[in-house]
């Protein structure tokens, strides 16, 4: 029903617009359906949950940022049956982001293009957004004020930690977007150490603990992989998200004028499920089970999520699959874990997660 939709509708509507209908209409739903759909679509079924980064996962598959930038709408699509949802990117001082049109669909490819520039209300007005008890586990990601220069970045993410920090089930350092300018400039080790042991001080000086994850790009070469992976263990970080978006327009099956018309900004969804799950069994290879790993990038099918925790994520992530596969794809998703747990030698996703640990 809902690929009927988005065909006959939905793809012809401004994308942005869809987006924020959808972001009102999940609040909506939230306010008269919540409390029946958390029963149905979020089943506490203890063979799927996960422990990880110290928290308890209903199940391993998780929003990625970008969906829930301001932190409107994270119960509403935790009832939709998300183990845990990622807010943001949120930004210590408000910004508009990038002039619009800014966020564009390719159909073909079940892809997404978006130079959205980090568009929200900013850390002040999300943290009085961040309300407990909560359903699942909620993860706060933050990146770096535009207007905020290069050499007091450090200082921006630690103004957004003092925020959002002790009010985060876990805190996500990204500075892997490529619609920032300069942002993917702090991925290097020697500028990317000085900011998450600043972001880690301020944590700690909040005297609440709170796991701390640093988000990585697709288009990093090999060797840059393995220095954010040794960087990670040197600070004993609790875990790296890969990957963000691409910049990259290699492979796609769309029309090259209509990928041109879209303009710059990061290329999302099934383009991305080899290099994001390459990018995941490198990190996995270099840093074991010493930290936890959450992939995200090209996820759309219970197989998809199954490879990821057998490549060594004890999470997963999606958003543009979301987008293409609609509000009932997270019961098909786990549905689709029961099945194959079902028929694998495994009794439950955590020693899916163990075996690809011990086999490193």
């Amino acid at each position: 029903m809902y690929r009927l939709l988005f065909k006959g509708v939905l793809r012809w509507l401004p994308t942005e617009w869809v987006h924020h209908v959808a972001l009102g209409g999940l609040r909506a739903f939230m306010f008269v359906f919540g409390g029946l759909a958390r029963r149905l679509l979020l089943r506490r079924d203890p063979k799927l949950a996960v422990s990880a980064l110290g928290l308890h996962f209903p199940h391993p598959v998780g929003l990625a940022a970008g969906f829930d930038k301001n932190a409107t709408a994270y119960e509403a699509l935790s009832a939709l049956g998300f183990g845990f949802v990622e807010v943001g990117t949120v930004t210590a001082d408000p910004q508009p982001g990038n002039p619009k049109p800014r966020l564009f669909r390719l159909p073909r490819d079940r892809a997404l293009i978006n130079r959205m520039g980090f568009n929200n209300l900013g850390a002040r007005a999300v943290a009085g957004r961040l309300r407990v008890p909560r359903s699942v586990p909620i993860g706060v990601n933050i990146g770096k004020t535009k207007l905020v220069a290069e050499d007091a970045a450090v200082d921006d993410y630690v103004a957004s930690t003092r925020l959002l920090g002790p009010l985060a089930d876990y805190l996500v350092v990204n500075v892997s977007s490529p619609n920032t300018p300069g942002l993917r400039s702090f991925q290097a080790a020697a500028r990317l150490g000085p900011l998450l042991r600043a972001v880690r001080a301020e944590l700690a000086a909040s005297g609440r603990p709170c796991p701390l994850l640093v988000k990585i790009a697709p288009d990093l070469a090999d060797s840059e992989i393995d220095a954010v992976a040794d960087l990670a263990l040197e600070l004993k970080l609790d875990g790296i998200i890969a990957t963000n978006t691409t910049t990259s327009r290699s492979g796609l099956r769309s029309e090259a004028e209509s990928v041109e018309a879209c303009g710059a900004g990061g290329l999302s969804g099934a383009i991305l499920k080899a290099r994001s799950l390459e990018v995941l069994r490198r990190l996995h290879q270099r840093v074991g089970n010493r930290v936890t790993l959450i992939s995200v990038g090209g996820v759309e099918t219970a197989d998809d999520v199954w490879a990821r925790l057998c490549a060594g994520a004890s999470l997963v992530q999606l958003y543009t699959g979301f987008v293409y596969g609609g509000p009932l794809l997270l019961w098909s998703l786990q549905r689709g874990l029961r099945r194959l747990l079902a028929a694998s030698r495994f009794d439950s996703i955590e020693a899916v997660v163990a075996s690809a640990s011990q086999s490193s």
